[in-house]
């Protein structure tokens, strides 16, 4: 029997990246990604549909979790809250949707254990990220403990994080070595149509692409 694992893919560059290198590791890959109202949601489901093909994913679940845009407090969901677009600021920033990663993980144990899947890879990235909590390897081992508490003997997952100490530039040169299709990728936190350019995810894209020394194929509305 294949050995299965559960790929968090947001249609990210981060998420992307990880699941090509679940992939590469044997595994067969079963994709998860949240609708969740965030404000590029289309654009970003376009971008896992995309990656699936290329992936060539044959089970995969596209989950509705409409009570983030209920809960608002953050600027990706709450559309009366302006998307930062001065620079990367420290402390945990207004793009942080309260426990997300919490809430994908808790999901996707559920899934993973119908499967009979041993690995959830997620493409969280501590150092070089925005100051999420929950991007962390202290939350990610604290998960990973609570989910095989709370699951059946025998589930036995492993959390996987190959990015968690990466910096941007050194995922893009990974993801070039791997020919992940990064032209279909999405990092923009408010627009569907030509990335901002000035949003924390961008400038970090941006970032990243520049200290690899190689240009992103998708198109921006202006760059910092």
């Amino acid at each position: 029997m294949a050995k299965k694992a559960i790929c968090i893919l947001s249609g990210g560059m981060d998420s992307t990246l990880s699941s090509y290198i679940a992939k590469n590791e044997g595994y067969e890959i079963i994709a998860i990604h949240f609708n969740y109202g965030q404000r590029t949601e289309h654009k970003e489901l376009e971008s896992f549909r995309n990656i699936c093909n290329t992936l060539d994913v044959q089970e995969k679940y596209e989950i509705d979790i409409p009570f983030f845009t209920q809960i608002g407090a953050n600027a990706l969901t709450d559309s009366s809250i302006d998307v930062p677009i001065g620079g990367i600021e420290a402390g945990v920033p207004i793009t942080y949707v309260p426990f997300r990663n919490g809430i994908f993980l808790s999901i996707a144990t559920a899934i993973a254990e119908k499967h009979e899947a041993t690995a959830l890879y997620i493409g969280v990235v501590q150092e070089d990220s925005s100051g999420y909590p929950d991007c962390t390897d202290t939350f990610i081992n604290k998960m990973q403990k609570a989910m095989n508490q709370g699951t059946k003997k025998e589930t036995n997952l492993e959390i996987i994080t190959p990015l968690v100490h990466m910096t941007k530039a050194q995922i893009v040169s990974k993801a070039l070595e791997l020919n992940v299709p990064l032209e279909y990728t999405w990092s923009c936190y408010k627009n569907e149509d030509k990335a901002c350019g000035v949003c924390d995810s961008c400038r970090l894209r941006l970032k990243g692409f520049k200290e690899a020394g190689t240009n992103d194929k998708i198109e921006y509305v202006k760059t910092v």
